[in-house]
């Protein structure tokens, strides 16, 4: 691993998997589009941040042209049972045991329309909730048309989920496009993840990718207590705020 090779090493990473449809764009990425990527590494390059972006198509002139000392690209293998929004938990899941002894606390974002405004990592807020979930969030509570049609499939297969979204229907809406805090926290919640996939996705029929809500049933159920969402994490989702200085990511 090039940029492993400090001890405790702060991180972001983010998955581009291509090749196929993706129900949320409505469209197959091309295999080779970088500049679906640019705005997210630019970001990055710009801050001097440490980054991984996992892959499965990029060629390998685009990776040698994109390789910096800080960011790396690791090509992996797509089970495309799951959908790409799921499957990168399994990836960081793997990745973050693989490597816990030598990262220290990691972001883990959407790439295609996030980007970083100010390194979380050096922010003593930041450093003073190390035992904190931090995450994106959206201006719209849990109890929403979309999220309601989107857990369909996991509120007819987990007993626990409609008590679940009962529970929590005024509470604000988390978005699992940014994600990140200690090594440790960030293990937990991919285990979590992947097993609660690995379990319901494979039987889901609906046009929905259940990210959204697997993530938001995870976090209120094991992690209630040590969340922290909004500001300073990110800005207003979808309101493409470009000079917010007190938050750290911008997604769209």
């Amino acid at each position: 691993m090039q940029i492993l090779k400090e001890h405790k090493l702060d991180v972001v990473c983010a998955t581009f998997l291509t090749g196929l449809y993706d129900v949320n764009r409505n469209e197959i990425i091309e295999p080779n589009d970088f500049k679906k990527v640019n705005a997210w590494y630019d970001s990055m390059v710009e801050l001097e941040m440490n980054a991984i972006i996992f892959h499965n198509n990029f060629s390998e002139e685009v990776v040698a042209k994109y390789t910096t000392e800080n960011i790396e690209f690791i090509k992996v293998d797509f089970d495309t049972r799951f959908n790409a929004n799921i499957y990168r938990y399994m990836i960081y899941e793997d990745f973050f045991q693989k490597h816990k002894d030598v990262i220290r606390s990691v972001f883990v974002t959407d790439i295609t329309d996030v980007i970083v405004l100010k390194n979380p990592f050096d922010n003593e807020y930041f450093k003073k909730n190390s035992k904190s979930l931090f995450c994106g969030d959206e201006e719209k509570s849990l109890d929403n048309e979309w999220m309601n049609a989107h857990s369909t499939h996991l509120r007819n297969s987990i007993d626990e989920y409609a008590s679940f979204e009962e529970v929590n229907k005024e509470s604000k809406l988390l978005n699992c496009g940014i994600i990140g805090g200690s090594i440790s926290i960030m293990i937990s919640l991919m285990e979590q993840l992947s097993s609660l996939h690995k379990t319901y996705s494979l039987t889901n029929k609906t046009a929905y990718t259940l990210d959204m809500g697997a993530f938001n049933f995870i976090a209120r159920t094991q992690f209630e207590g040590q969340i922290i969402h909004g500001s300073p994490v990110n800005t207003i989702f979808k309101e493409y705020e470009y000079n917010n200085s007190d938050c750290w990511f911008r997604h769209k």
